[in-house]
């Protein structure tokens, strides 16, 4: 069966230095992964890389069999700065419709069915009601929602995301995670997450990225036995893996 995604043998160099070395990965989108790894391990620099963003040094990588520049429709990103200018007037129903835009054969209006899909996205992710606000006034997590509703917009088979989280509190984060392991139902999740307890907690990959990489499947039972060791790799999924407490503990009052 061919994956959704497959990198081969891939390398990525800046200017002469190796930023990712010999990169093999086989994704499906039934499966939500996350990308951890160090600051400056090559994680924004792989999700670029599989999205046609960048092109590698050398290898392959292949969209749903293809070239990415070639499937670019047929998937959706999310970056970390979704907003440059948060003063920009516009409002949230509008930011969901750019995700039709790409599904546009003219340059006419938006069509009745664009519209439909964009409110019926703002209602898959929770903010019915909010069509009218401006971005600029809603919450960090809010915003996000109205981000992955543009995105899913697209009707993307895969939606990938460069740490959505990182500027959102606790609760917000939870919630962004929740909903995003909802839609896992129905659309492939690729995510950048410096949160390795919430990738353990939402995610059936992980991986993890510092030039190299190494791929840890959680879904099954956490347990230390249950990870491949390659090359006497020992990264921090191992650690809360292996020292993480599954008893049952009595609320205290």
């Amino acid at each position: 069966m061919q994956n959704d995604i497959s990198i081969n043998h891939l390398f990525f160099s800046y200017d002469g230095t190796i930023v990712l070395e010999d990169i093999n990965l086989q994704y499906n989108r039934k499966e939500f992964l996350a990308i951890i790894g160090p600051n400056g391990g090559g994680k924004s620099t792989l999700l670029k890389v599989m999205i046609g963003l960048l092109r590698p040094t050398s290898g392959e990588v292949l969209l749903f069999g293809k070239n990415p520049l070639h499937v670019s429709h047929e998937i959706a990103y999310v970056p970390q700065d979704t907003i440059a200018n948060k003063d920009f007037p516009i409002k949230v129903l509008d930011v969901v419709l750019m995700g039709r835009l790409q599904k546009s054969t003219s340059f006419a209006p938006y069509s009745k069915e664009d519209y439909a899909i964009a409110y019926a996205m703002l209602e898959k992710v929770g903010m019915k009601g909010f069509e009218h606000q401006k971005i600029n006034a809603l919450s960090g997590g809010q915003r996000q929602r109205v981000f992955i509703a543009r995105a899913l917009a697209c009707e993307a088979k895969i939606i990938f995301l460069d740490e959505p989280t990182a500027s959102i509190d606790t609760a917000g984060q939870m919630e962004v995670f929740k909903l995003l392991k909802t839609l896992n139902e129905t659309v492939g999740i690729v995510i950048i997450s410096h949160d390795i307890n919430v990738a353990l907690n939402y995610a059936t990959k992980v991986a993890h990225i510092n030039k190299t990489l190494y791929i840890h499947d959680v879904s099954a039972t956490p347990n230390l036995q249950t990870f491949q060791k390659t090359n006497g790799h020992f990264c921090p999924i191992e650690l809360i893996s292996a020292t993480r407490c599954n008893h049952f503990h009595k609320e205290v009052l």
